[in-house]
């Protein structure tokens, strides 16, 4: 007979601890959604970027506590949809799209289709990164991750509103921001996920890094949307941009003098 005490299983209720999280932020998007339709611009801009902070942590707190699930997975999934496809396509379009109408019935349509050509764009890029998760390199995105892309959208509308801009002023700068945000999601641009493998001097950074993060941290309080709207802008960029790299450094290789 065993006489070791046998451990008792982990009680099933901890499941509930990550997807509090996700259901704060799909509570942050769907709270966007309402806010937009009610002209609070700035409440549903900032609604989403919370929605996006809690999303960071359910997945960190599931590995923390060690309550990983294929449930917790699909849930956090369908979340985003809402947080980051959703949300920020009609915040989007209430607060300027929707002015496309003024120019006429065809382009009225195309405000309307430019926001669920993002919000599809949206679902598409979930899709792809939950079937390729465990194929991919994790240091990079294939396309742009949509909580970012959900970032540039939201951080633009509230800029602007911010600065008394009008979105009806802006209609058609908001349709190509829509449109070529949307787009970056699918598209086999690589973007850094800040998930570095770890070498042998582990996650350490160049103390700089360190010096910037001080300096973004002043500037989110002082000008929290413009902040946001640059480093959203910055990112959105850097996919292109290695890019572009990557396809001239090869050229300059082959034009060089041989070994």
């Amino acid at each position: 007979m065993d006489d070791q005490p046998q451990q008792r299983p982990r009680g099933r209720g901890i499941y509930l601890l990550p997807n509090l999280f996700t259901t704060g932020g799909l509570f942050g998007g769907f709270f966007a959604i309402i806010a937009a339709s009610q002209g609070r611009f700035e409440a549903a801009c900032v609604a989403i970027f919370i929605a996006a902070i809690l999303d960071g942590l359910d997945g960190r707190v599931a590995r923390l506590t060690n309550t990983q699930s294929e449930f917790g997975v699909q849930y956090d999934s369908l979340a985003d949809l809402i947080s980051f496809g959703m949300a920020p396509a009609l915040v989007m379009y209430h607060w300027s799209l929707v002015a496309l109408k003024l120019d006429g019935g065809t382009l009225g349509k195309i405000g309307w289709l430019a926001a669920f050509l993002y919000a599809a764009c949206a679902a598409l890029r979930l899709a792809r990164f939950n079937s390729q998760v465990a194929k991919v390199d994790k240091r990079w995105f294939i396309g742009l991750a949509s909580p970012a892309a959900a970032g540039l959208m939201a951080s633009f509308v509230w800029t602007c509103h911010g600065l008394d801009l009008s979105g009806d002023d802006l209609r058609y700068a908001a349709l190509a921001v829509t449109v070529v945000t949307g787009l970056l999601m699918v598209s086999g641009l690589r973007y850094n996920s800040f998930k570095g493998g770890r070498g042998p001097k582990g996650d350490r950074v160049p103390f700089f890094a360190l010096l910037i993060a001080v300096a973004v941290i002043i500037a989110l309080v002082i000008a929290p949307a413009e902040t946001l709207l640059i480093a959203g802008t910055l990112y959105a960029l850097s996919g292109p941009v290695l890019w572009f790299k990557r396809r001239k450094l090869p050229a300059e290789g082959e034009a060089g003098p041989p070994a």
